[in-house]
């Protein structure tokens, strides 16, 4: 049955009173959370760390090449991130920044029956960019944005979460952008923006498709690319899942 049919399916479980109206459905075999009757994250209910929507697996494809030690998820939603990095292996240490305590109260609740030990932090993400950038504490491998739209309440408060998102990017890390809902022009905006703020990582992009989302990374340059190896010993991912992951990561553009 396709996700649409199961979303059809659904039974009210929770409804926020808050001005971003929060609910929280299920049938038998999903949970989903949305934002003002748009859904943001979906969890299978017998597999929890299974990826359920397609843009999730183009914002992983970092995997391919590394092996994360440290993670900043901006944006926490329903976790579906959060659960599949914290299950594929026991090294990788996700803190998760958001900025909405019913949020934060619903995950915990609803989205996390296996108790992962994901730290969370009530912050809105450009602040806690701007007050880490000068940290001294071990660096972040491996930045994910993916903020919910709404609360970017301009283009301008996008462009100086760009900025953020670049100050803090170390040479050897990795930063995953989700731009849910631009049309082509504020699309092309952010890849330029991106460009003149940093030189010195690759900047690829994907665009979903039957989706709204384009999924951005910047890789640092040293990481081949355009020659993805068949078998890698630089990967948390199962054989099957890096081989299969290897195929979609070859339908990538650049904007380099």
């Amino acid at each position: 049955m396709k996700l649409t049919q199961h979303v059809n399916q659904g039974r009210l479980v929770y409804l926020s009173n808050t001005a971003d109206q929060i609910t929280i459905s299920e049938n038998e075999h999903y949970r989903w959370l949305a934002f003002d009757d748009v859904i943001q994250s979906v969890m299978h209910l017998r597999c929890p760390e299974k990826l359920t929507l397609p843009h999730h697996y183009a914002a992983l494809l970092p995997l391919l090449f590394f092996k994360p030690k440290k993670v900043i998820e901006l944006g926490l939603g329903g976790g579906n991130l959060s659960r599949f990095l914290s299950t594929l292996h026991p090294d990788i240490h996700v803190i998760s920044i958001e900025l909405s305590q019913t949020v934060i109260a619903c995950f915990q609740r609803y989205f996390n029956p296996m108790k992962h030990p994901i730290v969370v932090e009530n912050s809105e993400a450009l602040a806690w960019l701007q007050q880490t950038q000068c940290a001294t504490e071990l660096a972040v491998d491996w930045h994910i944005c993916d903020v919910y739209q709404h609360h970017a309440k301009s283009f301008q408060s996008r462009v100086d979460l760009l900025t953020a998102l670049i100050d803090n990017l170390q040479d050897n890390g990795c930063l995953t952008i989700n731009l849910p809902d631009l049309d082509d022009q504020e699309i092309n905006l952010c890849l330029t923006i991106l460009r003149q703020l940093q030189s010195s990582h690759h900047i690829i992009y994907f665009h979903i498709p039957r989706y709204l989302n384009v999924v951005i990374h910047l890789l640092p340059k040293h990481w081949m690319i355009d020659n993805v190896k068949k078998r890698s010993k630089a990967t948390y991912l199962p054989s099957v899942q890096y081989l299969r992951w290897r195929k979609f990561f070859n339908q990538h553009m650049s904007a380099n």
